[in-house]
Order: structure tokens, then C-alpha cells, then sequence
């Protein structure tokens, strides 16, 4: 299907994953939860699993509904980790969180992770890759009725940053992501498995990632529930000119307006803030509904 023939269909009320079925009746936030020595933001500060645990049971009582466990940074110019030491890392957070009954998500474009960590308990696969790695990703997702997470990203974390021209940014994205929905069904994906996320700062200059959260009414029409990652991310840098660390205001506009557009689930660092804004806007825009 082409950006030219878009379906618009009613939003879903409720994404199924491993753990059951999750209502989408209020905003729903992945907290970031990297045990890696080297991504962008919080870098090596969880690389220890007593640690990370710890990070995740805070973030969920500051309201994260799950955590969103990742062992490879997926920085502008990173570099890939194997598979083993990426379970190495996420490995014993993610058996100890699910013990403690945590939600979890796995952050991961490989598919021998994702089995491992489905075999652990986790609920979720969020690919960055949009299924263009390893495609049987999806197959897992079929066969543990986990959810699935599927984002647009132009390359790979290491090269995505050297091509951000695009002659439509929001209908390329939404043209990939009813092709990788496609590719999920096709596979045995039930579609109320599947989450799309347009991937804010993934592949985009910051023009870009602006006019994906400005547009993403275009996005949410496609019928399934939309994730936005903006996160600190380098676009609010530019517009404000603030080092990484001081870019909570930023993230929250980001996440309201995504929120006013349509977008249901949110990928933060900062979760008491953004659970605060997003519970508050979305009081007021029942109140008027």
C-alpha cells in the first residue's frame, strides 16, 4: 500500500502482548532501561544488573507501565555488540525484573536474543530494524503472542545519521511501516500484536524528526496503536540548545503534542515527569471530549 492509499481506520483499543492484553484507554509509558557502556544518554550508568534492576523497579513506581530492557546502544554511529554479549547484558535484568513482576520489553534486532528473552518472561520485542535484519523476529512474536514493536530506521545505528534527505519524510515512514505490518501478518502476526513507531531521531535530521511528531495524525491512521521515542533526543538539543541532561522540558512538549496527535505509547528516560504531563493533558482532553 502506498502513502497514496491510506486506510483510515478507528484506533485500537488494547495492544496484546505476553503478559495479556494492555488497554490503551490512557497513555502508556515504555520506561529506557539500557545496560550498555555507551549509548547516548545514560551510558554504563545500569551496566551493572543489581543496578538496572533497581532502575526498573523506580521507574515503575513512577509509573512506567513496562521497561524497555536494550543491550546495544543504538546511538548515531554505534557500533553492533554480538548476540552473546548482548545477552550477557540483559539477560539476568530482564529474568530478575519478570521475577518481580515487572512488564518487560527487550530492545533488540536479534532474533537469538529475542527468543531468550521471551523464554525469560519478557512480553515485548521492540525491533529497531523494523523486521529488516532478522524478519523471524516476527515469526517469535507469532509463536510466544508477545508483542511487537516496529520502527522505521533508514540503515543501520552506525550509518543512519548519513542519509537524513528524504523528498517526504512522514510518507516514506508510513509507507515502510504498512509494508513491515505486511511482512508481521504474513508471518502469523495478529495485527493487535503490533505497535508502530515512526523512529524520532532514527535516520532523520531535526527538521525531520519536528515534522514526524507535527504530522503523526497521518501516521495513526493506519489502525494501529503509535510509540514515540523522543527521548532526550538530539533534535530538542538543536531547537534549544541544551546538552542531553537538560532536555526534560523538550521531551515532555514533544510527548503532548504526540499525545494530541494520536500517538498512545511513549519511550522516555525521564518517566515521573512525562507520566505527570501525559495524565494531565489527557484529563483535560477527556473532559472536552
Amino acid at each position: 500500500m502506498t502513502s497514496d492509499a491510506v486506510q483510515i481506520e478507528s484506533p485500537p483499543d488494547r495492544w496484546l502482548h505476553g503478559g495479556g492484553a494492555l488497554s490503551l484507554d490512557r497513555p502508556i509509558i515504555l520506561g529506557i532501561l539500557n545496560v550498555t557502556p555507551d549509548s547516548f544518554s545514560d551510558g554504563g550508568r545500569y551496566l551493572r544488573a543489581d543496578a538496572a534492576v533497581a532502575r526498573g523497579e523506580e521507574m515503575v513506581t513512577q509509573g512506567a507501565d513496562l521497561v524497555d530492557v536494550g543491550g546495544e546502544s543504538t546511538r548515531p554511529g554505534a557500533r553492533p555488540v554480538d548476540a552473546e554479549t548482548e545477552w550477557g547484558r540483559v539477560g539476568p535484568v530482564i529474568q530478575e525484573l519478570v521475577r518481580k513482576g515487572v512488564t518487560v520489553s527487550v530492545d533488540t534486532t536479534a532474533a537469538a536474543v529475542a527468543r531468550r528473552a521471551l523464554d525469560a518472561g519478557a512480553a515485548v520485542l521492540n525491533d529497531i530494524s523494523g523486521l529488516r535484519f532478522e524478519p523471524v523476529i516476527a515469526d517469535l512474536a507469532a509463536e510466544y503472542g508477545s508483542g511487537l514493536v516496529i520502527m522505521h530506521m533508514r540503515g543501520t545505528p552506525g550509518t543512519m545519521q548519513e542519509d537524513v534527505a528524504y523528498s517526504d519524510v512522514v510518507g516514506e515512514v508510513r509507507e515502510f511501516l504498512e509494508c513491515q505490518v505486511d511482512v508481521a501478518l504474513e508471518r502469523s502476526c495478529r495485527h493487535d500484536q503490533l505497535v508502530l513507531d515512526p523512529g524520532i531521531g532514527f535516520g532523520k535530521s531535526a527538521r525531520g524528526s519536528l515534522e514526524l511528531v507535527a504530522r503523526l495524525d497521518e501516521l495513526t491512521c493506519l489502525g494501529r496503536p503509535v510509540m514515540v521515542g523522543p527521548s532526550r533526543k538530539s533534535f530538542i538539543g538543536k531547537v534549544l540548545e541544551l546538552p542531553t541532561n537538560e532536555r526534560v522540558e523538550g521531551t515532555l512538549a514533544a510527548c503532548l503534542l504526540a499525545l494530541e496527535r494520536g500517538a498512545r505509547l511513549f519511550r522516555v528516560h525521564d518517566v515521573l515527569p512525562v507520566r505527570r504531563a501525559l495524565d494531565m493533558a489527557e484529563a483535560i482532553r477527556r473532559a472536552t471530549g
